[in-house]
This record gives structure tokens, C-alpha cells and sequence, in this order.
């Protein structure tokens, strides 16, 4: 039933999907994990957003459909091939900085921001420097990451790291998490106020 639901998708969503068609790009977010992430945006108002991960924009897009007019997000990713779709079709939008830049250089770099909203997409942030990025949430945060249900696209041996990032969230007493089967398998955390 829930594939049946017609989703409404952002502006900038059909051509970025488009576009990253003409690319290697292979790893996005399902539509139904970036409506998701369009509906927990929309409870953040002013809030500060950080996408670990931009790839071509995709789930970029949905979370700034999301957002309201004081919030900004800043979106990362080492690869200036995905982000040039990112840029070309949401740079315009004034509450959105594109980095280019390895996600544990950026982290490090950064770690004493805080946030309201954590989207985490690639390996830093997930799998490689948790305890940092989830040390950035302000009480209260999102901390969101999908593709935690086995995938056709995962390598030899990922499914056991998939395994142990939920057991060691399970065992984090700062958060509450709750976890989905759901699309790709998702998993939505808060920050406690400790």
C-alpha cells in the first residue's frame, strides 16, 4: 500500500533525478526515505541542518522542501562531479552551502558546530567518526541514517557493519532511536538533554 501513495516531490527533484542519470551515481535515497526526510525538516523551524553526503542533491532537495526560510543547511560530499548536479540545479537557494571536501576532514574541521538536524549518508557520520558527529547534535537533534536493511549494491562483509552501527546506537545512552523496516531501512534518533 505505502508504494501506492503518490508522493509530491520538490521542484528541483525530477530534474536532479534527470540529471544524475548522466552520471556513476548509484547510491540515493529512496523517495520514500527523502519524504521522511522532508516531514522531520519541517519540525526543525530556524533550524540548523547538516547532510553528510550530498551526492547529486537528490535528498538534498527534499530536505530544503522541508525547511523553512530561516533554516540552513550545509551539505557535503568529496566528489565534484555529483555536487556540480547539486549546484547547478539548488544553488540558488541561499539557505544552502555545498561543500567539496572528505567528510572526516570536514568533520574534524568542524566538530564544534551544533545542529538541529544530522542526515548521515556516507561513511563519516555512520560508520567512521559516530561518536564526533553525534557529539555536534543540539538536545533534541535529528540523527538520521538510511540503508540500514541489507542492499543489492552492498559489498562483501557491509552487512555486518550495518549490524554493529545499530548495536552501538542501541547501547548510546545520549539518544533515542528508533528503527524502521521500513524503505531502505531507517533509523531516526534524538539527542537527549543529558
Amino acid at each position: 500500500m505505502i508504494e501506492q501513495i503518490k508522493q509530491t516531490y520538490p521542484d528541483a527533484y525530477l530534474a536532479i533525478d534527470e540529471a544524475t542519470k548522466n552520471t556513476e551515481f548509484s547510491m540515493a535515497s529512496d523517495v520514500l526515505t527523502c519524504s521522511l526526510l522532508r516531514t522531520l525538516a519541517g519540525t526543525k523551524p530556524g533550524g540548523r541542518f547538516l547532510e553528510l553526503g550530498t551526492g547529486t542533491g537528490l535528498s538534498t532537495s527534499w530536505i530544503l522542501d522541508g525547511m523553512d526560510k530561516e533554516a540552513t543547511l550545509i551539505s557535503i560530499d568529496n566528489d565534484p562531479n555529483y555536487l556540480s548536479v547539486a549546484s547547478r540545479f539548488l544553488a540558488e537557494d541561499n539557505r544552502l552551502g555545498l561543500e567539496c571536501i572528505d567528510g572526516g576532514e570536514w568533520v574534524e574541521q568542524n566538530k564544534d558546530l551544533k545542529f538541529d538536524y544530522i542526515f548521515a549518508d556516507t561513511w563519516h557520520g555512520k560508520y567512521l567518526m559516530l561518536d564526533e558527529v553525534i557529539n555536534m547534535l543540539n538536545p533534541g537533534a535529528f540523527y538520521i541514517i538510511d540503508d540500514m536493511l541489507p542492499q543489492p549494491n552492498w559489498p562483501e562483509g557491509h552487512q555486518e557493519k550495518a549490524i554493529k552501527l545499530i548495536e552501538d546506537l542501541e547501547k548510546r545512552n545520549d539518544l533515542l532511536i528508533t528503527k524502521q523496516c521500513w524503505a531502505t531501512g531507517i533509523v531516526i534518533a534524538t539527542k537527549k538533554d543529558n
